[in-house]
């Protein structure tokens, strides 16, 4: 259950990653500077939030472990 979840914000995150790219790249063709500028801002803000779901997910994929969790035998 926990993978699907992973895989499903994994998913949603590119796809509003690509979203927020594509109304950033958008954003430059605007003639009113504050339509401009609020359009950069909140693409700027979807991009972040999208780059951290990734990271989550990947993160969630692929555990770095301790050399301490390598092994799970105690040695006392």
């Amino acid at each position: 259950m926990i993978l699907i979840k992973n895989i499903a914000v994994f998913i949603l995150s590119l796809f509003f990653l690509v979203l927020g790219v594509d109304i950033l790249i958008e954003s430059f063709k605007l003639a009113n500077p504050l339509e401009f500028v609020m359009t950069l801002f909140s693409a700027s803000f979807i991009i972040l939030f999208c780059i951290t779901g990734v990271l989550y997910a990947v993160f969630r994929f692929f555990p770095r472990k301790s050399p301490d969790e390598m092994d799970h035998a105690d040695t006392k």
